[in-house]
């Protein structure tokens, strides 16, 4: 019990402490709130390129040619053998006819070329369109597919999925060094604005230490007030954060110039950064007060 009733004490001396210097707290807090906002921009915005990255990758699609001289029953062995692959998600077959009836939709042009054709006269070719699961592995599973019995090609853009494959990567390596080095910076700042509230003072540790007050009973009341600190200074990076990012939601319509750069939805997204934002604010400002205070503390 005795642990808990200190833990709640320095709770209590915490914000005491927190109003007794109020300017310095108010120094700390606003260095904490200025580092969390360029944090949590810097977590938005990655996370989203991520999110950008990877609708692309769900969007590639393997498009295959089947022989004109497959017969309909040798379509679904065909079928049968593409659902045995393990890396297609989905696959979705359209027939020479259906071809034919939505490229004649989309264009007048096209509408007035084919609307001529007669049936045996089709040029175009049935077709399964593929979706992958792992795009890294698009291109083995299009040799596979291209060994199929009645197969005639298969086409999916090689040389542009692999540009885009190698820009993902060092997005995806950009965006998580990007978030390490803010962060990292987050904390060096933070520390050292704690350090110099601590270093204010150093004398009332001193006499803590003169009547005779352990070195963990000293530790936890600065401890504490530095998790509060990180509290206070997350309060206006995370009310930003959830504010903010609904009004560019709402004010991009979900997008940004195309379906395919798309952000991610509000929620959970806002709370989950939030919570980033909370956690960071009051592991950096425990620690910075545990060694700040501990330095003052050796003899």
């Amino acid at each position: 019990m005795k642990p808990f009733r200190m833990f709640f004490r320095s709770i209590r001396d915490a914000f005491k402490s927190v109003i007794r210097n109020f300017s310095l707290s108010l120094a700390s807090i606003s260095c904490i709130s200025i580092t969390l906002i360029i944090v949590a921009i810097g977590i938005m915005a990655s996370l989203n390129v991520n999110n950008f990255t990877k609708v692309i990758k769900e969007d590639v699609t393997i498009v295959v040619f089947v022989k004109r001289e497959v017969q309909e029953n040798e379509l679904g062995i065909i079928r049968a053998k593409l659902d045995q692959m393990e890396n297609i998600a989905t696959i979705d077959y359209k027939s020479k006819t259906q071809l034919r009836e939505e490229m004649q939709a989309s264009s007048s042009m096209l509408e007035a070329t084919m609307k001529e054709w007669e049936e045996t006269e089709n040029p175009l070719k049935d077709t399964f369109q593929i979706k992958v699961k792992e795009i890294e592995q698009i291109a083995e599973t299009a040799n596979m597919i291209e060994k199929i019995e009645g197969i005639d090609s298969v086409n999916y853009g090689e040389t542009m999925v692999n540009k885009f494959l190698s820009a993902f990567k060092m997005i995806e390596k950009g965006t998580i060094l990007a978030i390490v080095l803010l962060i990292l910076v987050t904390v060096f700042l933070i520390i050292n604005t704690i350090k110099l509230t601590i270093f204010s003072r150093k004398r009332e540790i001193s006499i803590m230490r003169v009547v005779g007050a352990s070195n963990f009973s000293i530790k936890m009341p600065f401890v504490v007030e530095g998790m509060v600190l990180g509290i206070f200074g997350a309060i206006i990076p995370i009310i930003l954060v959830i504010y903010g990012y609904y009004a560019l939601y709402k004010h991009f319509g979900g997008q940004i110039f195309s379906p395919l750069i798309q952000l991610i939805k509000p929620e959970p997204f806002v709370y989950m950064v939030s919570l980033i934002i909370l956690a960071i604010g009051m592991l950096v400002g425990m620690i910075g007060s545990y060694r700040a205070v501990r330095k003052y503390l050796k003899v």
